[in-house]
């Protein structure tokens, strides 16, 4: 089975599946949490599966995009059955907490393991996974030592060279909102106009397929998730794929935006007790390896180990905070459709 999960087209035969899986004891007994996730990884459930053995907590899931998990919490209200939502991006978990879908709560035990810039102040949600946001260069077509921050896919050298995923990626999003917390509104929006003026292809789908782009030399440089080209490299989409990731260079910004996925307690919770010891468990050390190392993303603290991850290098944060991310997404929205981000 790959380690990619399946979205499946019914969110209720998930559920179904998985309570059977992790049910411990006498089910009419049994505690139970349930986790509406925007990851889409079948590793993540051989964590939940780890986590019910432990502790005699059935865990059931169902698994959507992160855009309908929350429209369906809006939908149902208090006759939710969510207990924990996942969701990845900082944006989007930030938006769910605005939102009212989360409720605060304190946890020693996270303030204690979740870095203070991974978790809401409010204690709304808290980060489980890191994702940073590379560039991927093709030596043949780009000098790959002029490539060392995302500033410099503005430089008019590439002028149609840079290929970019499209508007509505929440990852694209989070990285325009990290630079106008860094640099300004201005500086932001000259760079947007620089980097776009670059654009000759059409703005691609997804970070995969970008990255195949780059690699057969229909683009020279683009701006991916770093693990999606470590699951090229390993093999997981195929021997076509990991043949062309290792026609790439992969340069990390020094220092990088760093993203997240993060879990918050439902707002109408019915197993509030459970819920907050499943986050706990995900946050911890061992969680949160879990989660990341199948997945080719970093935990919490330190780094992925996989040589695949490995041969980028480590990273160091730019400092720019989770909720700052998701404070700045509307105005980076904005900015990027008046630069012509398509």
């Amino acid at each position: 089975m790959s380690i990619a999960g399946r979205c499946l087209s019914s969110s209720m035969a998930l559920t179904m599946a998985l309570g059977g899986v992790f049910a411990q004891g006498n089910s009419s007994l049994a505690r139970e949490v349930r986790i509406y996730s925007g990851r889409h990884y079948n590793t993540d459930r051989q964590v939940f599966k780890k986590f019910s053995e432990e502790t005699g907590i059935k865990v059931r899931l169902i698994e959507a995009t992160g855009i309908s998990l929350v429209e369906r919490l809006k939908r149902e209200g208090s006759n939710s059955n969510a207990d924990i939502i996942l969701l990845v991006d900082a944006a989007r978990i930030h938006n769910a907490a605005k939102s009212g879908l989360l409720q605060s709560y304190r946890s020693a035990k996270l303030d204690k393991e979740v870095p203070k810039e991974y978790r809401d102040p409010k204690g709304r949600w808290y980060a489980l996974t890191r994702r940073v946001r590379v560039m991927v260069v093709n030596p043949s077509i780009v000098n790959v030592n002029n490539i060392r921050t995302y500033s410099d896919l503005a430089n008019p050298s590439l002028k149609g060279k840079v290929c970019l995923r499209k508007r509505n990626s929440p990852y694209n999003q989070s990285l325009v909102a990290d630079q106008i917390v860094l640099k300004g509104e201005a500086a932001t929006k000259i760079w947007l106009r620089g980097m776009i003026s670059n654009v000759s292809q059409p703005y691609f789908p997804g970070d995969i397929g970008l990255t195949r782009a780059v690699a057969q030399g229909i683009c020279g440089v683009g701006i991916v998730n770093h693990y999606y080209v470590s699951r090229m490299l390993a093999g997981v989409n195929g021997s076509k794929d990991k043949a062309l990731a290792k026609k790439v260079r992969v340069i990390t910004p020094d220092p990088a935006h760093v993203n997240v996925s993060a879990g918050g307690l439902a707002k109408y919770s019915k197993n509030k007790d459970e819920a907050i010891q499943l986050i706990e468990y995900l946050a911890s050390p061992k969680g949160s390896i879990g989660l990341a190392g199948p997945t080719y993303e970093h935990p919490l603290i330190g780094y992925n180990k996989s040589k695949e991850v490995k041969k980028f290098g480590v990273f160091n944060s730019d400092g720019v905070t989770i909720t700052q991310l998701g404070e700045f997404n509307a105005r980076a929205i904005k900015f990027m459709a008046q630069s012509g981000w398509k």
